[in-house]
């Protein structure tokens, strides 16, 4: 059966995160599709992975028998991510939008399975896995609105996971989610409900699609 690489990253937790709460759809179409399947999951908010360091950075470009002791360790819990993220048959990710970026949490995790010669180079270890990532976010940077030069968020992801990595990205991406509690912002709270609703369906229609895919 397949196994599902789960990632939370927002601060919020449970259904004050609409990152969660889409992912945690999205998981459950999953779950209902592979009810013998694997679940992978690692909330690096509650729990974060260690931001990388000069020695697990300069270890994955030293032989192992010349790792010192703080590279070895270092280097170690890289590969535990990095292993993690390699067994997954599709990911799921949630990437709330704060201040125009992911979480650092996020980049953490990033910055810790991204290995050149291994899981990025010429042939990526995870080439072609399929990654749904839940980019919410409290406005709104689409293309033709007044911020759409902020969106960093979407744009950083498809540079790391598609082009680096070479997953086989999708988004889904529900806005707006500050209107309800801006007042300022009380006469987009219909948008909000309906990109909410349309995030909900693409949810259960990607999970559903997905799963339908790996068993073809």
């Amino acid at each position: 059966m397949a196994t599902l690489l789960h990632i939370d990253s927002s601060a919020f937790p449970g259904e004050a995160s609409s990152s969660r709460s889409v992912a945690t759809a999205f998981r459950k179409a999953w779950e209902e599709q592979h009810p013998g399947g694997t679940v992978i999951y690692r909330d690096v908010a509650a729990n974060p992975v260690p931001h990388i360091t000069a020695d697990a950075w300069s270890a994955g470009y030293v032989a192992p028998s010349e790792r010192t002791p703080e590279q070895s360790a270092a280097f170690a819990a890289r590969v535990k991510l990095i292993e993690e993220l390699e067994q997954a048959d599709a990911i799921l990710i949630g990437a709330p939008m704060y201040n125009y970026s992911i979480p650092s949490t996020l980049k953490a995790w990033l910055d810790n399975v991204l290995l050149l010669g291994r899981t990025a180079g010429e042939t990526p270890s995870a080439q072609g896995t399929p990654v749904v990532v839940v980019a919410s976010r409290g406005g709104s940077y689409a293309l033709g609105t007044p911020r759409e030069g902020y969106e960093f968020v979407q744009n950083y992801l498809e540079a790391v996971l598609e082009g680096t990595l070479g997953l086989d990205l999708d988004f889904i991406v529900p806005e707006l989610t500050m209107a309800p509690r801006n007042p300022a912002m009380s006469e987009l709270v219909p948008l909000y409900e309906a990109s909410r609703e349309r995030a909900f369906e693409d949810a259960a229609t990607k999970a559903k699609e997905l799963a339908e895919r790996l068993a073809a």
